[in-house]
């Protein structure tokens, strides 16, 4: 990772109306620093190197980003993104575990286990807005309504604008977006060989994963529009095993990426 996350995220503006089909700095937030809450947060859990507040929802729920394993010369820099929608409640069981285990090392991984904490306390897919948040990043955006409702403009939410403020200053070279209920890992990605690899470790088919309504404002089209690493949507059924989960995932994305603990 060439920019290492702090104080230098402090200094982004919150943001403002998008300007350009590719201006992204009109969108950033500032996520906090770390504080002596944060260190004794993190000296319970051995893997986590720094935790973050990267921004908050609608209803000022802090959005929490934890820094695990290492960084190093050829060690790649890896972001998982969870229960983006807050029905899919299950799915925030995998970068969960892999904060709650050991230290980890072999990989420099970032996990967001809830982006849309609003959607989580009430369960609903979208945000507190009735928004849904893979629908409202400034690529391929539209304006839809209804339940797959993209928000009165592209980057409307706050925790959009926080994930992309969280992803422009990390700039991971992989970034897995974690859902439910489908079942398969997207092949529509910059880079499909990735997508296979990723299938293979999870034991996951690999398919063209089939969006409601309009696909367009997802969060891997924006992060491939404007990074260079690869984003991919991985679907783990309506009730995926617990064990799955929380065991062979975790494990299996820390070997498929290098890492160990």
């Amino acid at each position: 990772m060439t920019l290492r996350l702090g104080a230098a995220l402090t200094a982004l503006a919150t943001v403002g109306a998008l300007t350009t089909a590719t201006s992204t700095s009109a969108y950033a937030t500032a996520p906090s620093t770390p504080t002596a809450a944060t260190a004794r947060a993190t000296a319970a859990r051995p893997a986590v190197v720094e935790k973050m507040v990267i921004g908050h929802s609608v209803r000022h729920r802090p959005i929490l980003a934890y820094h695990l394993g290492q960084q190093g010369p050829g060690i790649p820099t890896v972001v998982i993104v969870s229960t983006m929608h807050g029905n899919e409640r299950q799915i925030q069981q995998i970068p969960k575990a892999l904060r709650d285990g050991r230290r980890i090392r072999g990989v420099d991984l970032w996990v967001v286990p809830v982006m849309n904490p609003d959607g989580l306390a009430a369960d609903t897919r979208q945000d507190a807005r009735g928004v849904d948040l893979n629908r409202n990043f400034p690529t391929h955006w539209v304006h839809t309504t209804g339940h797959y409702g993209s928000g009165p403009r592209a980057a409307s939410e706050p925790e959009t604008r926080a994930m992309m403020s969280f992803l422009l200053k990390v700039r991971p070279d992989r970034l897995i977006s974690f859902h439910q209920p489908l079942h398969g890992v997207d092949l529509d990605s910059r880079r499909p060989s990735f997508s296979r690899k990723v299938s293979r470790a999870l034991h996951l088919p690999v398919s063209h994963v089939k969006c409601g309504g309009v696909c367009g404002g997802t969060m891997t089209q924006w992060f491939e529009a404007h990074l260079p690493g690869s984003a991919i949507t991985v679907e783990y059924g309506a009730h995926p095993a617990s064990h799955t989960l929380r065991v062979q995932a975790p494990k299996a994305l820390l070997r498929l990426f290098g890492g160990h603990r």
